[in-house]
């Protein structure tokens, strides 16, 4: 496995990303958040899609270059399970940009160690296992969203105190991660996420969407972090009936997934026909199960690229404006 991820890694360095080609100048700029009337009709629709669910639901979506965005239960607090690993990647690989650790440094993957029911502590214990390098975990955790590559990511950035921390100098409201993945995988299940709403180890879709943003913009990495963050992104495997089962055939997408009991998410980058890039952040929970999930959430990702792939009208001016 770790020769294939050397490989992997190798050639992720030598190409420049589908994604990270657009103009620095366009990258550096900080999206403007508005609403006119096409985005107010897409809202609308996917409004009515996500009536259909019996579960909790919430959508973002952002036009990156033109500003225009969608929010269906933008600010309600939703389980990120493993769309948090993008948060996880992002600080390391700012780690990386300030010279305190390397792509290249040997790291462990930090397994599970069993306890008893009787016994159990807060967090689930870990133990070092496999040594890969740092982009090696990165790979894992993002393509594949493998478990104990994503706690030694953790565990090699200073914990979950680090990450955080990473989210508040970006100036990301809403997100946070409390749990490395052994202990939500461990206590999965303890809370119903369609009925319950909880802030740990939680995102709002608008938290979500601002993350997104920051990265594709250029505001959150450098150039070089960004280019290795969103080639492992298109390169993710899980979830291919979610959003990607609503875009056309060879649409360019860079995505994380995330699963729990009664949680189907899926959040990325798309790019469009005409090179824009879309932000779309689609949280689901519900009692219908992972398959019934992942095909409403096929059917938003088509309304918003579809919506969002025709240029606004030019006599369209402008009816909202968010901070």
């Amino acid at each position: 496995m770790a020769r294939r991820i050397y490989k992997l890694i190798a050639a992720a360095l030598l190409a420049v990303p589908a994604l990270a080609a657009t103009p620095q100048a366009v990258q550096s700029r900080p999206p403007v958040a508005m609403q006119d009337a096409r985005d107010l009709e897409i809202q609308n629709r996917v409004a009515a899609l996500v009536a259909q669910g019996r579960g909790r639901i919430g959508v973002a979506a952002m036009d990156l270059d033109n500003g225009g965005q969608i929010l269906v239960n933008g600010d309600m607090p939703f389980p990120m399970a493993s769309t948090a690993k993008i948060a996880v990647a992002c600080t390391m690989l700012d780690k990386v940009e300030q010279g305190l650790m390397r792509l290249d440094q040997p790291l462990p993957m930090m397994l599970p160690v069993a306890q008893p029911l009787s016994s159990r502590s807060a967090e689930a214990p870990l133990r070092a296992g496999q040594m890969l390098t740092a982009q090696g975990l990165m790979e894992l955790s993002i393509t594949r969203s493998n478990n104990e590559a994503t706690d030694g990511l953790i565990k090699a950035v200073g914990g979950i105190q680090a990450v955080n921390a990473w989210l508040t100098s970006k100036g990301i409201v809403g997100q946070r991660l409390d749990h490395t993945m052994a202990t939500l995988v461990r206590d999965d299940g303890r809370v119903n996420p369609a009925t319950t709403i909880t802030t740990r180890t939680s995102s709002t879709p608008r938290a979500m969407l601002a993350l997104l943003a920051a990265i594709d913009r250029g505001n959150a990495l450098s150039p070089q972090s960004r280019a290795v963050l969103l080639d492992t992104m298109t390169r993710t495997s899980t979830g291919r009936n979610r959003i990607r089962a609503g875009l056309p055939e060879g649409t360019l997408f860079a995505h994380k997934t995330g699963t729990l009991a009664g949680v189907t998410d899926d959040v990325g980058i798309v790019r469009l026909p005409d090179g824009r890039h879309l932000a779309l952040v689609i949280f689901v929970t519900g009692p219908e199960g992972h398959t019934v999930h992942a095909g409403l959430i096929a059917q938003i990702a088509r309304t918003i690229y579809d919506g969002y792939s025709m240029p606004a009208a030019s006599g369209m001016q402008e009816i909202v404006r968010r901070r």
